[in-house]
């Protein structure tokens, strides 16, 4: 078989692939909205079941419903029978998987569903068939071949399954009103989780914040400095409003310019007014690119009423791994 032949069969593979999900998008008609209305109001868990490649199918579709934020896990159906029904709960939703409609393992498992009252959606290419008749929604994703090219290889049938399972987790997102500072939360190791982490999530609060008074005196503020090791304090006036920072280089400067002068000085004297400020709630690479930009290791996190909620540094930045 030549090189031109092998590429002509994996082009074909994909090309009915292709062609079973443009089919598959049209049948997705009231019972695909019922499904969602019914995972978005469940107070429990999404159970995942299939066998085979279904099987396999169905443990991505539960982690990606976990990770989009809809609790669910997958229950293998033969293991089921032996004890794992346990881990089926009255107020959970089965989502099962099943070309046939007839998976033994899974027809299994209709009484014990069906007497605990657990709600039961089968995604099958045969909603005619047993599983199908004794489901509460049947999700319809029949393809008109395989891809390989017996028949007996589950392959744009396993690949429409799958679509289906990425459409309901997407949908349950929107529904649910799942929101990217959701997502980070459930994704703090991973790289999209830490594109989207938040200046609030990172930044140092309270008495954590290096904070003076412009009256203050400069012998005071290298204290304040020193203890809170971010190398800058916040200046504020009498109502608590930011009024400028001073940092350790602005400390420098005030030195070769004054000497031993400089401690006797106030804050006012020492700081530099109009300091880059965040918003608590903008991305951490933004604030990331703030710094870079202006060369500083540190902004405040300055709030709506002139004050500050918080300082972010740079080297909270690095403990995330951004860059």
């Amino acid at each position: 078989m030549t090189n031109k032949d092998i590429i002509a069969i994996g082009r074909r593979v994909l090309e009915i692939e292709s062609e079973a999900l443009a089919a598959l998008a049209p049948k997705l008609d009231e019972s695909f909205a019922q499904a969602v209305k019914v995972l978005a109001v469940s107070r429990a868990r999404i159970i995942v079941t299939g066998m085979g490649k279904s099987g396999l199918v169905g443990r991505k579709i539960a982690a990606t419903l976990a990770s989009c934020g809809t609790p669910a896990l997958f229950v293998h159906p033969a293991e089921a029978a032996h004890g794992d029904l346990g881990m089926i709960l009255k107020n959970d939703v089965v989502l099962a998987l099943s070309y046939s409609g007839e998976t033994r393992e899974i027809a299994a498992l209709l009484d014990f569903i069906k007497r605990i009252g657990v709600k039961l959606i089968t995604i099958t290419g045969h909603p005619g068939a047993k599983i199908a008749l004794h489901s509460d929604i049947v999700l319809d994703a029949r393809v008109e071949r395989e891809a390989e090219p017996s028949g007996l290889v589950p392959t744009a049938s396993s690949t429409a399954a799958l679509a289906v399972g990425d459409a309901l987790a997407v949908a349950l997102m929107k529904v649910k009103g799942f929101s990217e500072r959701d997502f980070a939360s459930v994704h703090p190791r991973g790289a999209l989780g830490k594109q989207l982490l938040r200046v609030e999530s990172l930044m140092h609060r309270g008495e954590d914040i290096p904070r003076v008074r412009t009256s203050t005196r400069m012998s005071r503020v290298v204290e304040v400095m020193s203890s809170k090791k971010l190398g800058m304090t916040c200046v504020l006036d009498s109502r608590g409003a930011l009024q400028g920072v001073i940092t350790d280089g602005d400390l420098r400067r005030l030195l070769q310019r004054h000497g031993a002068r400089a401690m006797r000085l106030t804050a006012a004297a020492a700081m530099s007014r109009e300091p880059v400020a965040i918003d608590r709630g903008e991305l951490a690479t933004k604030a990331l690119n703030l710094m870079e930009e202006r060369k500083i290791t540190s902004l405040v996190v300055r709030n709506s009423r002139g004050g500050v909620d918080g300082i972010v540094h740079l080297h909270d930045l690095w403990r995330t791994e951004m860059f």
